[in-house]
């Protein structure tokens, strides 16, 4: 009899385990050592948690160094990777740029076919995702003010036209989108057609406009000067100048400055 089947409760089917399943043969054996009283397996499991609770203790002096050196590494090179690779790559991705645009650590992924115009001193701290959706748009345009701010996984889908004002805070995760990307008719939609040119709604976002972490930007809204949306807002109709909005849909909360 094998070390395996000797290792297998009293109960068990060796044979039914000897199959390969989804869980492969590795996965078996795994689960018999698991689950076995056998001395081997018993030995095993103790080593396994021995090997995850090893850890190797030195002065604290060693330890503030290694920080400092790994902290150092990482400075530089994403510091080469931003002068070097990305804001590169993210000039090359515009029709048009201003002075001094910077970037983060991440590549922009970028779709599609359409103009992307970013003013003088941007920041483009993350990734960001844009879209242009020229199946319904021969030129979809994406354009950013000057002294505006872009967070981390900001994403954009540009069918006709979205437009940043200037001085605006767009933090991470927020979403902009100024078509549905399908028909709401069902035979349209089950054709596989196009949107009606009405369904394809540019956004406008004033200026010193503040938008909110992993907010959503529903196609036709305009953001007002000097607004702010709070985060995680769904906002689906216009937003006026000096208004605060939140909730889902967002609601304006009150009237600013």
């Amino acid at each position: 009899m094998s070390l395996r089947a000797e290792m297998l409760p009293p109960d068990s089917n060796p044979e039914s385990l000897s199959e390969t399943d989804a869980g492969g043969r590795g996965a078996t054996v795994r689960h018999v050592i698991a689950v076995s009283d056998h001395p081997v397996a018993r030995s095993a499991r103790r080593a396994y948690h021995a090997i995850g609770q090893f850890h190797v203790p030195m002065p604290r002096l060693l330890e503030v160094l290694i920080l400092r050196t790994y902290v150092a590494i990482r400075t530089v090179y994403f510091w080469l990777l931003r002068l070097f690779v990305v804001e590169p790559i993210l000039r090359a991705h515009c029709l048009r740029h201003g002075k001094n645009l910077r970037g983060g650590g991440h590549l922009p992924w970028i779709t599609g076919s359409g103009d992307l115009i970013i003013g003088d001193n941007c920041n483009v701290v993350g990734k960001m995702d844009v879209a242009f959706a020229a199946r319904f748009s021969s030129r979809p345009r994406l354009q950013i003010g000057d002294n505006t701010g872009i967070g981390h996984g900001v994403s954009f889908v540009v069918a006709k036209e979205i437009t940043i004002g200037n001085w605006c805070h767009i933090a991470g995760g927020t979403r902009f989108f100024d078509s549905s990307g399908h028909p709401l008719d069902p035979e349209r939609r089950r054709a596989n057609l196009p949107l009606e040119p009405d369904e394809v709604k540019p956004i406008a976002v004033g200026d010193n406009v503040w938008i909110g972490t992993a907010s959503v930007i529903f196609p036709g809204v305009t953001i007002g000067d000097n607004s702010v949306v709070a985060t995680g807002s769904v906002v689906t109709s216009d937003v006026p100048p000096n208004t605060l909005v939140a909730g889902y849909p967002a609601r304006q909360i009150k009237r600013l400055g």
